[in-house]
């Protein structure tokens, strides 16, 4: 983290639970972060560990009745996010704080023009500005993402954009009005390896000129090496572990982090067979007692303390800002992880 920083956004103790028919899902749980000006904030996590749900319920995106958010507090610029009107709390989404979501095609309108889309988000939190002024800035944007023959595509429908153009256009709106926090959810998962690589470059460029802090939400690992600064481990809706991204990559200190990286696909060595991690993720309606990971961890191995007792979130090693929650996090001190490619 920046030394001396003052963080943009400090998330604390959120707790998110949805009521279904089955019981109540408790999505996240306890959840506790900083992110600083200009700084990649990576979270990861297989699907359903509750990575989306700790951001859209900061923004007021939860869908209710159903979501809630239990307690907590999202302190952004000295205003708690989650304790704010309606009213306000739309005046800051898509102007200090904007979202990149997964599927473009889906969060765009479809009966409406792209160019049209994005100046509309200009002009939504710049009232005065003129009509030919957003035009402008909607066309600079357009280039600076690299869509090209901007000022033709400026006119044309979301279906007439390939994939990895509907994302350009929305990394376009995202940063329309320079937030201050950026939050990209899955930004490439919907894109083959090719385009995934230009929409990374994309988001640098983004990062880039506005400065802002990104939250980066994501379940790959080789994504997050390519652009992160700090990263957030999930699993059963809680952080499980801490850390910048080095210390994270080379030296896991929970048996959950270490089963991503030994189950990813390598170009070095001779070992082909991939190690996926034993078992299931838990139901977020009946967790197991203890630690939640525990059926599937072979550090484990049964005893007693993490059949029982939540481990907390807490300092390992030399560092303070290299936290997990494991009983017996020292014991993965030796291990170290190659380096993963992006």
């Amino acid at each position: 983290m920046p030394e001396g920083a003052e963080p943009v956004l400090s998330v604390r103790d959120l707790t998110v639970e949805f009521r279904t028919e089955d019981g109540v899902v408790r999505a996240v749980q306890d959840m506790s972060y900083d992110l600083f000006p200009g700084e990649v904030l990576g979270v990861i996590g297989e699907s359903g560990s509750g990575k989306s749900v700790s951001v859209l319920s900061v923004l007021g995106l939860v869908q209710r009745p159903a979501g809630r958010i239990v307690r907590g507090e999202a302190v952004f610029k000295g205003r708690d996010l989650i304790r704010m009107a309606p009213r306000e709390l739309r005046r800051v989404r898509g102007g200090d704080m904007a979202m990149i979501f997964q599927d473009p095609m889906t969060s765009l309108n479809p009966v409406l023009t792209i160019g049209n889309q994005i100046a509309e988000a200009i002009v939504t939190h710049n009232p005065r500005i003129g009509d030919d002024a957003a035009r402008a800035r909607t066309i600079g944007l357009l280039e600076l993402v690299g869509v090209p023959f901007a000022a033709r595509r400026f006119s044309q429908y979301p279906h007439e954009f390939s994939g990895g153009m509907r994302q350009r256009a929305m990394i376009a709106m995202a940063i329309a009005n320079e937030p201050s926090v950026l939050i990209a959810d899955e930004p490439t998962t919907a894109l083959d390896v090719t385009i995934q690589a230009q929409i990374i470059e994309v988001l640098k460029t983004a990062q880039r000129e506005t400065h802002a802090a990104t939250i980066l939400i994501t379940h790959d690992l080789g994504l997050i090496a390519e652009l992160a600064d700090r990263v957030i481990v999930m699993y059963a809706g809680r952080a499980v572990e801490v850390g910048d991204v080095y210390t994270i990559f080379e030296f896991p200190r929970h048996p959950y982090t270490l089963g991503l990286m030994n189950s990813l696909a390598r170009l070095e060595g001779h070992e082909r067979r991939l190690r996926p991690i034993p078992g299931q993720p838990p139901s977020l309606i009946t967790l197991p007692p203890g630690c939640p990971f525990h059926p599937r961890c072979a550090l484990s191995r049964g005893r007693e303390r993490c059949r029982t007792e939540v481990p907390p979130l807490q300092p390992v090693g030399d560092m303070g800002e290299h936290r997990s929650a494991c009983h017996f996090a020292e014991e993965l001190a030796p291990v170290r992880v190659p380096a993963v490619t992006a």
